[in-house]
């Protein structure tokens, strides 16, 4: 097995004395996990930081082997680190792709928006630039995985205009006019989600409500609910810059 390819850097953890397992993800063929010799040496840990841009080397004897890895930094997002909002969202981000996403499978619009999502984290001059973003990353995911939600016509009456809810058993989008008698029992479906306009705090942050809810049920599921930790203190941090 060989893949080499520009990867953006997931997760990265400590194996052996010196050595690190890190998760790229990869234009063409998905999350690839790969063992870094010398990986947390002083040369590569500032190499090997969730968010970075890496020329990556995957080398395995067989596709069954954890691939030898070797990386070449093409891009640093490290200076975001000492900015807490920014920091906890790449962590978020970065985490949720590679513990939610199977190894080895293509996902190529997953990691446009991936790529996406974090330059934008990156430049945007503050996170009402970005927050939307993330919220239609993790709908990208879900959709990728099976578990997409329908937010292009009301469940019962098959409108498509002013879409208000969404189901929490099917996930579907319910219309105001259907919805509003069972509101208590719907999710907000806040209109930047279905394809209208911007979005003003309140707004992103009932977005990432919705799509922590489905994420949480459907992909974030026994051991890899220990993730949630990160999503939950970037929300926290959110809340904090909202006041």
């Amino acid at each position: 097995m060989h893949i080499a390819a520009q990867a953006v850097v997931c997760a990265v953890l400590p194996h052996g004395e010196h050595g690190a397992i890190a998760r790229l993800m990869t234009p063409e063929d998905g999350l690839q996990p790969g063992y870094v010799r010398g990986g947390r040496s002083r040369r590569l840990r500032p190499v090997l930081l969730p968010g970075n841009i890496v020329q990556a080397e995957f080398r395995a004897r067989t596709e069954e082997q954890l691939a030898g890895l070797t990386v070449e930094l093409v891009h640093s997002r490290g200076p975001l680190l000492g900015e807490p909002l920014a920091a906890a969202a790449i962590d978020w981000a970065t985490s949720l792709t590679a513990v939610a996403l199977p190894e080895g499978l293509p996902y190529p619009r997953l990691y446009e928006a991936l790529d996406g999502l974090l330059g934008a984290i990156e430049h945007a001059p503050s996170a009402r630039g970005w927050v939307a973003a993330l919220a239609r990353y993790e709908l990208l995911l879900l959709a990728d995985l099976g578990f997409g939600l329908d937010l292009s016509r009301c469940a019962a009456t098959g409108t498509t205009g002013d879409l208000a809810f969404v189901s929490p058993r099917s996930g579907a989008a319910v219309s105001r006019a259907a919805g509003e008698a069972y509101a208590a029992r719907l999710l907000p479906l806040p209109a930047f989600l279905s394809g209208a306009g911007g979005a003003d705090w309140p707004e992103l942050m009932e977005g990432l409500r919705l799509t922590g809810f489905f994420l949480d049920r459907d992909v974030l599921t026994e051991r890899k609910q220990a993730v949630l930790a990160a999503r939950e203190r970037l929300v926290q941090r959110l809340r904090r810059a909202m006041a």
